[in-house]
């Protein structure tokens, strides 16, 4: 398991091994379109950090739901949904395990989107900011609810996914 452990909760990137197969084609059965980030800034979620300039990137199809209903046998339905994200396009170390919150891929709103433990939304909450302090509490109240099983996190303008978190 690709995981965080930082105070009741375990922030996961998206595995390794599942990297390596969105690389080859991915949630929606396409190849990954590649490019190189000019600008840097782009999310990374195979290591939970943002693009610097000139790294090469690939944007694929993620269904982040999927694996997990998968291995605990819940049934999502109709929000096993299909969504861009970017990954590096080779091989990197990975998200690391010092245990903090990566705040620095939350530069502005978030969404924390939770779930019950068949992949069913429980509730969404708007957090103005996941920086050093907030994240914590944010996570705690959600994860006061014995029904969620699991939190994404997403971002406000796009929707995008930007990772998972689940209890410690």
């Amino acid at each position: 398991m690709l995981g965080r452990m930082t105070r009741n909760y375990v922030v996961r990137a998206i595995e390794p091994e599942v990297v390596a197969q969105l690389r080859r084609f991915d949630d929606a059965r396409r190849p990954p379109r590649l490019s190189t980030d000019a600008e840097g800034g782009a999310p990374l979620r195979c290591c939970l950090r943002r693009s610097e300039a000139g790294e090469p990137l690939a944007l694929v199809s993620y269904a982040p739901l999927r694996r997990w209903a998968a291995a605990t046998g819940a049934d999502p339905g109709p929000y096993d949904e299909v969504g861009p994200v970017f990954i590096h396009a080779e091989p990197c170390p990975g998200a690391p395990a010092d245990g903090a919150f990566p705040t620095g891929m939350h530069l502005g709103p978030r969404v924390l989107r939770a779930y019950d433990d068949q992949g069913r939304i429980v509730r969404g909450e708007l957090v103005p900011s996941l920086g050093p302090g907030t994240a914590d509490a944010a996570i705690a109240e959600m994860f006061g609810d014995p029904a969620v099983a699991l939190l994404h996190v997403r971002a406000v303008g796009f929707g995008c996914f930007m990772h998972e978190i689940r209890r410690g």
